[in-house]
């Protein structure tokens, strides 16, 4: 009987709870099971072991010179990108205040990563007219289909300007 009762007050909670929260906390739930994500890391480097073993002895200059304040650190001390406040302007400052050799002007690249938009996020892909990812793109890297449907084409050098600009969280970046 316990069990019973148990099923239906199970059974009520599910009802008043809502299907996005029940999926949440059910995911929450599963601690340990999430697989480690990748991190995007600043464009000068040529070695990713050199991040674990050099980047301890540091004071994260790196992270104090950027100015756009993208670059944070680690809790092992290794730097990594966050484009939500900004983007890389590949300006080199972090190469040139990196005393260990971990990033240097001579590895400069494009950052390691992937951009795309995600269509059911994306206001314009659902009918409403935004140009928010388009305007801070320096690259031109943004066209659109009449006024809607904004795809990321060849010319993007995954800067991330156009990802905090987006009200909908719409643009994905998937670390290479």
């Amino acid at each position: 009987m316990q069990t019973h009762q148990l099923v239906l007050v199970f059974g009520h909670i599910i009802k008043q709870m809502k299907r996005r929260e029940l999926f949440s906390s059910l995911a929450s739930s599963l601690k340990g099971e999430k697989k480690q994500e990748k991190l995007l890391r600043p464009p000068y480097f040529g070695d990713e072991s050199l991040f674990h073993k050099e980047c301890n002895k540091c004071d994260a200059k790196c992270a104090t010179v950027c100015e756009e304040e993208i670059i944070k650190i680690t809790s092992d001390k290794t730097p990594y990108l966050n484009f939500s406040n900004g983007g890389c302007t590949y300006c080199d400052e972090c190469a040139i205040a990196c005393e260990f050799g971990v990033l240097k002007i001579d590895d400069k690249k494009l950052l390691r990563a992937h951009v795309t938009i995600n269509k059911n996020k994306c206001l314009s892909w659902n009918h409403t007219m935004c140009f928010s990812c388009k305007d801070p793109c320096l690259d031109n890297a943004i066209d659109f289909k009449a006024m809607f449907m904004p795809v990321i084409n060849e010319k993007c050098t995954s800067c991330g300007f156009c990802i905090s600009r987006c009200p909908t969280d719409a643009i994905d970046v998937k670390v290479l």
